[in-house]
């Protein structure tokens, strides 16, 4: 039987959504909570992976078990056992060949700036007193996004992936009151891919690099030329997407 959660966390305490040798990991408490309460070894298999620190307001993973489950009752204990910063949204059985990670069709981040000093904040918004940011001229960078699938210039360097190519299908600043928000929507993300883009918005923003740079920056697929990576405390997770037919009669947004 394979089961779907949809959950949320917040990254801070964590080395990411992936488990590693020698670091707390939010997949490695899950899957130790799961192994722990079904009295058997569960692995799961997240929709993605956020790097250290990063947050996450809706997530999935599936993972495989024998038997039928009682899912309100599984994710009551969750909950409980569970540390405060990792909530439990859902538990739901699926199809057995459906899968996190492989069918979701997009996904969608949001990068938080604070652009007064908060100590509500903190862990979560990059906080920046710069305000005299070209917020126009951002917008107009952002849009240029669509425009490209090769991302390799916001990549991480080592990394081990068969194609730099996303699509995305919005990119935009929105400002409200001393919150500065920048959301991206697309098919797949690259690691480092969304801070590293907001770090060059920012470049831009200042008047440090023109829209005709922004272009030339992606075109060169040289992470060198891109700007630097913002810290990762500004990031969410905010959505993931999947075909209706696999989650419907959920209440679980989706797309045609």
């Amino acid at each position: 039987m394979r089961y779907f959660i949809e959950l949320s966390y917040h990254g801070k305490n964590y080395h990411g959504w992936q488990r590693q040798p020698n670091a707390k990991s939010i997949q490695e408490v899950v899957e130790n909570s799961l192994s722990l309460l079904l009295s058997d070894s569960i692995a799961v298999v997240g929709c993605g992976r956020t790097d250290a620190g990063v947050h996450a307001s809706q997530f999935f993973l599936h993972f495989d078990v024998n038997n039928v489950l009682d899912e309100d009752g599984l994710k009551f204990k969750l909950n409980a056992f569970l540390p405060s910063d990792i909530a439990i949204s859902q538990l739901f059985i699926v199809d057995n060949g459906v899968h996190a990670r492989f069918d979701a069709s997009y996904r969608s981040y949001e990068y938080r700036i604070s652009l007064v000093k908060d100590p509500f904040m903190v862990d979560t918004s990059w906080q920046m007193s710069r305000k005299d940011l070209d917020l126009i001229e951002m917008n107009e960078a952002s849009k240029i996004l669509l425009e490209y699938e090769n991302f390799k210039c916001f990549s991480r360097s080592k990394t081990d992936v068969k194609t730099y190519n996303c699509i995305v299908t919005n990119a935009v600043w929105i400002k409200n009151g001393n919150l500065l928000v920048f959301y991206i929507t697309a098919n797949r993300f690259l690691r480092n891919m969304v801070r590293a883009i907001v770090g060059t918005l920012i470049e831009v923003g200042k008047g440090q690099m023109s829209l005709d740079e922004f272009r030339k920056v992606i075109e060169g697929q040289d992470r060198t030329k891109a700007g630097a990576s913002v810290k990762a405390n500004g990031l969410f997770l905010t959505e993931i997407g999947y075909p209706h037919e696999i989650l419907k009669n959920r209440n679980v947004k989706t797309r045609e």
